[in-house]
C-alpha cells in the first residue's frame, strides 16, 4: 500500500506499508520498497524515515477509516491476505452465478454456492478476490460475521438473510 501525503509541501512524503494477517484480522508494517511512485505524495519515505515522520498517525488514522468505512476495502484486505473459499464446479468455472454465500462458525471458512447445489462433492478452492473480480456484488457481502450466510434470488437481486456471530 502506497500513501502520498503533502503535495508540494516542505516535509511531505510517500509512505509504504505492506498488509499482514494478524491474530483476526489484519495488520501493517512500513516498508522501505516503493510499490508504486505517488509523485504528488512527495518523495518515497524508507520505513525509518515514515516512524518519526510527523504525519505518520495521521496516515494510520486514515488506513484504519477506510479499511473500516470504505466496503471496497474488504476485497482489498481479501486480496492482500489471500482468503480462500470452498465454491461450486459452476461457480468456480463461472457457469452460474453465486447465489448463497456461508461464512463458517466453526473454522472460518467461507462458501460460494450457485444454482447446482447438488452433493458439495464438486467443491474447489479458490480466492475470494476472483469471485469479486468476476461479480461486484459480492462486495456486499465480504463483511459476513462468522456463523453467517447470504442469499439471492439471482444476479443483480439484494442479499438476504445476514446472520451469525459478530467478531
Amino acid at each position: 500500500m502506497s500513501i502520498g501525503i503533502g503535495a508540494g509541501n516542505p516535509g511531505g512524503g510517500t509512505f509504504h506499508a505492506v498488509v499482514f494477517r494478524h491474530e483476526e484480522g489484519h495488520a501493517f508494517s512500513l516498508t522501505d520498497d516503493p510499490f508504486e511512485r505517488v509523485p504528488q505524495g512527495g518523495p518515497d519515505l524508507t520505513a525509518d524515515q515514515a516512524r518519526v515522520h510527523e504525519d505518520l498517525p495521521f496516515v494510520w488514522w486514515v488506513v484504519d477509516h477506510v479499511m473500516r468505512h470504505d466496503r471496497r476495502a474488504w476485497w482489498m484486505r481479501h486480496w492482500l491476505l489471500g482468503t480462500t473459499c470452498i465454491q461450486t464446479l459452476e461457480v468456480f468455472e463461472r457457469r452460474e452465478p453465486v447465489l448463497l454465500v456461508s461464512h463458517d462458525a466453526d473454522d472460518g471458512m467461507w462458501q460460494l454456492i450457485g444454482m447446482s447445489d447438488a452433493d458439495g462433492s464438486t467443491g474447489k478452492i479458490g480466492h475470494w478476490h476472483h469471485a469479486v473480480d468476476e461479480d461486484q456484488s459480492l462486495i456486499d457481502v465480504l463483511d459476513l460475521p462468522a456463523g453467517g450466510s447470504a442469499e439471492r434470488d439471482g444476479p443483480g437481486r439484494p442479499w438476504t438473510g445476514r446472520t451469525g456471530n459478530s467478531d
